[in-house]
């Protein structure tokens, strides 16, 4: 296959280009910095990936390569995780995601040759956060910031099968692997005092990334894939539980408790991320078939951490 990455350079990302060379195909990675492209994929270490510079937020001639590819894998977006959610900072966060995924369906319209797949990123945050509540791909989206971002994004997406391209969509659960949000939780541990983050009651719904790369890949090749699915392991856990089980895995205490103030302070409206979760639970990408390498947060954090 010749498959179009956004959002390529990233943690998900980097890993799905790796494993795409690793079987053979093609990859035109779409970046806004193509010297840093370079640094991540050197052409010696990656000759089937070809660089394209584009501008997310904009129409262009970078439009052109999706003409002939096989499939499009949309993750581009502005970091949640990372800085206050100024008003600046939210309308960044939207319009990554509303403006880049319009432009990458405008694209992919515009096609002479079309690919035939859209895989285009969302999140788990399109339900809302509760402590009781548990969803699936069929429960009702919630209303607070990151919901609406979620709905806007999966919106523009939705408009590529006007042009008759199969879409999926995968709402994110909260990425394992070296790097990501595990990578800012493990100093702690490392210093002995790692611990649950605000009440440690808040669900924590996650995935490991090769398995997140395996669903890309099954959803790349597979064309009864349609639709919305949920990329989250089948076994959530609390804050608390998996404070506990990194100190198991690590051999260290996780006993310290990292108060919902001090996350507040760094993150301001951003700390809803940490502090509040939901219990999701992937049901469709359970139905398709789809077989997790790492089900549960004990195998997953074996892995990665030693």
């Amino acid at each position: 296959m010749k498959v179009a990455i956004t959002g390529a350079t990233g943690f998900v990302g980097s890993r799905l280009v790796q494993r795409l060379q690793g079987e053979g195909h093609t990859i035109v990675v779409l970046t806004r910095n193509t010297t840093f492209a370079h640094k991540v994929f050197p052409s010696e270490a990656f000759p089937s990936v070809e660089i394209v510079a584009y501008t997310p937020n904009a129409s262009g001639s970078w439009q052109s390569v999706i003409a002939g590819c096989d499939g499009v894998v949309n993750l581009a977006g502005e970091p949640i995780g990372e800085g206050r959610w100024t008003p600046e900072r939210k309308q960044e966060i939207l319009n990554s995601r509303k403006l880049g995924t319009q432009k990458i369906v405008e694209a992919i319209a515009n096609a002479n040759s079309k690919p035939s797949v859209l895989i285009n990123a969302s999140a788990i945050g399109y339900y809302g956060t509760s402590e009781t509540a548990t969803f699936d791909e069929t429960s009702l989206s919630g209303n607070d910031f990151l919901a609406q971002v979620c709905q806007a994004w999966e919106a523009e997406a939705r408009k590529v099968k006007d042009a008759g391209v199969r879409l999926v969509i995968l709402r994110f659960g909260i990425v394992l692997g070296n790097g990501g949000a595990l990578g800012k939780m493990i100093p702690p541990f490392k210093l002995f005092a790692g611990g649950p983050i605000g009440s440690g009651r808040q669900w924590f719904s996650w995935i490991h990334v090769d398995d997140l790369v395996n669903l890309i890949l099954q959803a790349l090749t597979k064309p009864e894939i349609e639709g919305v699915y949920n990329a989250t392991a089948p076994n959530p856990v609390r804050m608390a539980d998996l404070s506990q089980t990194m100190g198991q895995v690590m051999n260290r205490p996780s006993w310290l408790p990292v108060p919902a103030f001090a996350i507040e302070a760094l993150l301001g409206d951003g700390a809803i991320v940490v502090l509040e979760g939901q219990q999701v639970i992937p049901k469709r990408t359970v139905q398709t078939g789809f077989e997790y390498k790492y089900p549960n947060l004990q195998s997953a954090l074996t892995q990665i951490l030693n």
